[in-house]
C-alpha cells in the first residue's frame, strides 16, 4: 500500500526551479540532491584533477561530492540544501570558481 495513503498525507504542489537553465520541477521540502535525483539528474560535478563525474555519496553533508552551484553560491552541498521556488541550480567543474 502506499505510505502516503496510510496517513491521508496530501504533498504541497510542486515549485519551479532551473538546472543549468533547463526548468525542473521539485517538491516543497526536498533537498536539491533529492530534487535532482527525482528529476533522472545523478551527477552535477566533476572533480578537479580527472573530471570524473559526481552526486550524491554521504547524502548528510560529511563529503563533498555533492557540490553544486544553488543562486550564484558555489560548493553548497546539494544533499543539504532545500529547494526554493524559482532557484537556479547550476552543475560544477571542479572547485566551481574560475581557477
Amino acid at each position: 500500500m502506499n505510505p502516503l495513503r496510510l496517513v491521508r498525507a496530501r504533498p504541497a504542489p510542486a515549485l519551479t526551479v532551473t538546472v543549468d537553465g533547463r526548468p525542473v520541477q521539485a517538491l516543497p521540502g526536498r533537498t536539491v540532491a533529492a530534487a535532482l535525483w527525482a528529476a533522472g539528474i545523478t551527477s552535477w560535478r566533476t572533480t578537479r584533477g580527472s573530471g570524473v563525474p559526481r552526486g550524491v555519496f554521504c547524502g548528510i553533508g560529511v563529503c563533498f561530492d555533492c557540490l553544486v552551484t544553488v543562486n550564484d553560491r558555489p560548493n553548497q552541498r546539494a544533499c543539504l540544501v532545500p529547494v526554493r521556488p524559482g532557484d537556479s541550480i547550476r552543475t560544477q567543474a571542479g572547485t566551481g570558481h574560475a581557477d
